[in-house]
């Protein structure tokens, strides 16, 4: 499976200055790589692709650390489910570059 996530932090002090939530954004993103999957990350979301025990997980620990920036957390996601696939996380993507390609 492929799940596309994005997370961030509300109330308390979780935004800076300017209003980001970019560190609360790094801790997630840094549970994510370090986690070994297959993984993306775009200005508005992350991906991560494995078996959905071992994806779940790691959105599970991605939204705590998030947690620890404010007293409240968003999670939005998106889960693609097709059992028998690997490497879809790139292959979706080589495969829409080859037809938009022809």
């Amino acid at each position: 499976m492929i799940v596309a996530f994005s997370v961030a932090p509300s109330g308390g002090p979780s935004a800076s200055s300017d209003g980001s939530v970019h560190d609360a954004v790094a801790a997630a993103v840094k549970i994510v790589r370090e986690s070994g999957l297959p993984n993306r990350t775009s200005s508005m979301f992350t991906e991560v692709e494995g078996e959905w025990d071992e994806v779940m997980d790691v959105v599970k620990r991605a939204t705590e650390a998030v947690g620890a920036y404010g007293t409240r957390v968003s999670l939005v996601l998106k889960a693609d489910i097709r059992p028998g696939h690997t490497g879809e996380i790139d292959g979706k993507l080589e495969r829409l570059e080859a037809a938009l390609g022809d």
